[in-house]
């Protein structure tokens, strides 16, 4: 069964895979890249990466996925539609579904991926990435941020994310965990009130940088870092808490 709990055919012997998620892409890319055929144009992991293109996570080209033959599709409970994954459930096609929400979930769920949707051992990266979150503690101090991921309108990181769950890890907690939504829209006059100790701005999927974003919040600390360290499950978790606590500032 997948992260949801749904039954999944999956053959005994699995050489056609395609990913709808790109960190899962880069997951496989890293792992058994001779089974990978078909993925997003928002799959930018590896950079060398030469597979079919099969659209977007939320608009897939079912009918191109379906020509891929692929004896599996990896999926998303939060990135991409259900409406998307049933009709390729109709095709016949086994979808496998993926639901991460902390890193715990993500070493869980990355390792039954592996074993039960794609049929291959455990890979090393796994181990190396649990390994480097197991030593990843913060160093006492801890500070409260707000997590912008777009403007116009503002949206920024809401209750039980991935996100959430990677800065809490390193010290820092999210000033809108509680909210009712996962990703809420805030007024900026709001945000900036509450004068936080640390605004964390990702380049994806909002492309916030030096010139477009710290300017918004005077008198706050802004730390630009990687989205793909602070929101991709991957081999990017390897390097994520040395480099994130380093952009971080911690």
């Amino acid at each position: 069964m997948d992260d949801l709990g749904r039954a999944v055919a999956v053959p005994e012997t699995v050489r056609r895979i395609v990913s709808l998620v790109p960190s899962l892409t880069e997951s496989v890319a890293a792992t058994v890249p001779e089974a990978l055929v078909g993925a997003t144009d928002w799959c930018s992991h590896p950079a060398d990466l030469d597979v079919a293109r099969v659209k977007g996570t939320k608009n897939p080209d079912l009918e191109a996925i379906r020509k891929l033959r692929p004896d599996v599709v990896l999926a998303n409970a939060e990135e991409n539609r259900l409406a998307d994954l049933e009709a390729l459930r109709a095709a016949g096609i086994a979808v496998w579904v993926t639901k991460i929400e902390t890193l715990d979930e993500a070493f869980v769920s990355l390792d039954r991926m592996f074993t039960y949707a794609c049929r291959t051992g455990r890979p090393a990266w796994l181990d190396a990435a649990e390994a480097a979150w197991r030593t990843a503690t913060a160093d006492g101090r801890r500070r409260t941020a707000i997590i912008p991921i777009w403007r116009r309108p503002w949206m920024v990181v809401g209750r039980d994310t991935f996100t959430g769950d990677v800065l809490k890890r390193l010290g820092v907690d999210n000033l809108y965990a509680g909210h009712a939504d996962r990703y809420p829209k805030i007024p900026l006059p709001e945000l900036v009130e509450h004068r936080p100790e640390l605004v964390v701005l990702p380049d994806e999927p909002y492309a916030f940088s030096a010139t477009d974003g710290p300017e918004c919040f005077p008198g706050s600390t802004c730390a630009l870092v990687s989205g793909r360290l602070l929101t991709w499950y991957g081999p990017s978790l390897v390097e994520a808490p040395e480099r994130l606590r380093r952009d971080l500032g911690g």
